[in-house]
């Protein structure tokens, strides 16, 4: 698997709202836009946001970048309301200006051959990173799949954008789209995988990884562990790995499963 590094570039600086477009009850679409270009970009990566919104909310909130055009100075988070700070977010108005810390981290790696079976699995917000490198595939002549679950299908979000990519397989809790149940149960994990990406909650991801063990797929999950910093100074979103404890912000958010521990 040919590794695709961060890149150590990165810049605070205040970016304008050209679009904040509500996607549901609980989540939205933030367009962004710098004065300039900004830093490489790469998919898994993340941007410390910081929200002047809300007098109570003092930490920057991390949010994975879901589409970027570096040159122009151009990206899109998924935002999910959590509390406070999200809610200001996405209270914001185009015009307005948001500060932001970015690109934070190291992003996914490539499949070591052109022709790989890859399959890109999200759930909820997890679904960002997985079109940020879907994107990028596409454009490098890989072929990606999807592999979205969600609660409901109100929950499935960006679908035209996926279905744009590359073909997309669904899952829901309730059986309102797509096969009823877990990402893990689908039948698209019972046909050859290459490479396995996911990003979505942990109970998912550990399901995930189990699964690409049991078929011998490589895998690599983002994590979404609380992050404070995002330079790896306050230490909260340490994560136990097979080289001892280490800080998701820094040496993540993308890890290959062989170097976590939910296995053991």
């Amino acid at each position: 698997m040919k590794n695709n590094s961060s890149n150590p570039a990165k810049v605070v600086c205040d970016m304008t709202v050209e679009a904040n477009t509500p996607l549901g009850q609980l989540y939205g679409l933030l367009a962004l836009r710098a004065d300039g270009p900004l830093p490489a970009i790469s998919a898994g990566q993340f941007a410390q946001v910081r929200i002047d919104r809300s007098k109570t909310t003092f930490l920057r909130r991390p949010i994975s970048i879901c589409t970027a055009d570096a040159a122009s100075g151009r990206i899109e988070l998924l935002v999910r309301r959590a509390g406070a700070g999200t809610d200001a977010l996405l209270a914001c108005e185009p015009g307005e200006k948001v500060n932001l810390m970015l690109p934070l981290g190291r992003g996914f790696s490539r499949p070591a051959k052109r022709d790989a079976k890859a399959l890109l699995i999200g759930g909820g917000v997890g679904v960002a990173p997985m079109l940020a490198l879907g994107l990028e595939l596409k454009a490098e002549g890989y072929a990606p799949e999807f592999l979205l679950g969600a609660r409901t299908a109100a929950d499935l979000l960006l679908l035209d954008r996926f279905e744009a990519i590359g073909p997309v397989h669904l899952t829901t809790d309730d059986g309102s789209a797509g096969t009823r149940g877990v990402v893990t149960a689908h039948a698209r994990l019972q046909r050859p995988v290459d490479n396995i990406y996911c990003c979505g909650p942990k109970p998912m991801m550990v399901a995930v990884a189990k699964a690409a063990s049991r078929i011998g797929a490589s895998c690599e999950v983002s994590l979404e562990n609380m992050m404070a910093c995002g330079v790896g100074a306050c230490l909260c979103c340490v994560e136990k790995t097979t080289k001892g404890n280490v800080c998701v912000c820094t040496e993540g958010p993308v890890f290959n499963i062989n170097q976590l521990t939910w296995q053991d």
